[in-house]
């Protein structure tokens, strides 16, 4: 048994030159995705959501002992002769817009009532209709806060 030694083999000059552009393109793609990281990092992810408190209108806007529906805020301003107020018209049961009738309000989707002061007269709504906080601007607006629920004793003196 003879032992030779081979030669290794080369590897031809279009071989290697495109194993280096494979290389040159895989750390290219990788650096790309690290920069594309890091920016979409730098970027908060914001949820845009309408403001929790907000202008509704001028005193004025509301004559005395009227009942305003806001449908766009789900809301009801109330300005009695104690002062303004505001109530949710969502039914605490599954949320359908209540409605005024007589006194109070009544949900028409599944028949919840409620009294003038939004408690529960009869269900199936689990709890009374919620109060908000009213209070002016610097600009003499109306404002309504809904992170901020009061109680039905409630009166804003404008």
């Amino acid at each position: 048994m003879t032992n030779e030694r081979t030669a290794p083999r080369e590897i031809p000059d279009g071989v290697r030159r495109g194993i280096f552009a494979v290389g040159c393109m895989a750390i290219s793609a990788a650096t790309l995705g690290f920069l594309g990281a890091t920016f979409r990092f730098l970027v908060p992810n914001v949820l845009y959501e309408p403001s929790r408190r907000f202008d509704i209108g001028s005193p004025q806007d509301f004559p005395p002992g009227s009942v305003t529906f806001l449908p766009d805020r789900r809301l009801y301003v109330f300005n009695s002769a104690d002062g303004f107020y505001a109530i949710s018209s969502i039914c605490t049961h599954l949320g359908c817009n209540v409605k005024r009738g007589g006194p109070g309000f009544a949900c028409p989707c599944h028949g919840s009532q409620f009294d003038e002061d939004g408690q529960v007269v009869h269900g199936p709504a689990p709890s009374p209709l919620a109060w908000y906080a009213l209070s002016l601007s610097p600009h003499t607006q109306l404002v309504v806060d809904l992170d901020r629920q009061v109680g039905p004793a409630f009166r804003l003196r404008a």
